[in-house]
């Protein structure tokens, strides 16, 4: 049986970046990566605020076909890392985990990179701070395994601290 992570976090908090050196690291397992922006319902399901579509909300996920794929894959794979802004918030997921990694920032780290991100065009003031109180709201883990630093680059101790507990 694979070790299954959860990696949560804010958007623009580093999740993806973490995910992808624990595979580099890992270079002789079989790791699946799997992004939960992958797994969001097609736009015209997803509830919108104001005149946007609201990604941040637990409702634009389809957890249960997350859920599938990971059972589906699960017996192929060494390790599964499952990254997104909204993968705290759904039990059924949350018991698949075996370690738990929140990668926290700042409002003003989350704010920066947010306005530096092109992806999405310009997005007004009350967008992101929208983006931010959701983050708050629907995305925290209370007990996380780990707690990183996105501020910058995590250290290759924490990689490795993370790879050792996985064993």
């Amino acid at each position: 049986m694979p070790k299954i992570i959860g990696i949560g976090g804010c958007s623009r908090s580093g999740k993806s970046r973490l995910a992808r050196r624990i595979k580099e690291q890992l270079s002789s397992k079989k790791v699946l990566l799997l992004d939960m922006d992958d797994y969001v319902l097609p736009e015209s399901q997803i509830p919108k605020i104001r005149d946007r579509t609201d990604w941040e909300r637990p409702e634009s996920v389809n957890y249960q076909k997350l859920i599938e794929i990971i059972n589906e894959k699960k017996s192929n794979y060494d390790l599964i890392v499952v990254e997104g802004i909204l993968v705290f918030n759904n039990s059924a997921l949350n018991k698949l985990f075996d370690k738990t990694i929140w990668m926290q920032i700042s409002k003003e780290t989350f704010l920066e990179r947010r306005r530096e991100e092109s992806r999405w065009g310009s997005e007004p003031a009350w967008f992101l701070e929208h983006v931010w109180e959701s983050h708050l709201r629907f995305g925290r883990h209370p007990t996380a395994d780990f707690v990183i630093s996105g501020e910058g680059e995590a250290p290759s101790t924490v990689i490795k601290a993370i790879i050792h507990h996985l064993n």
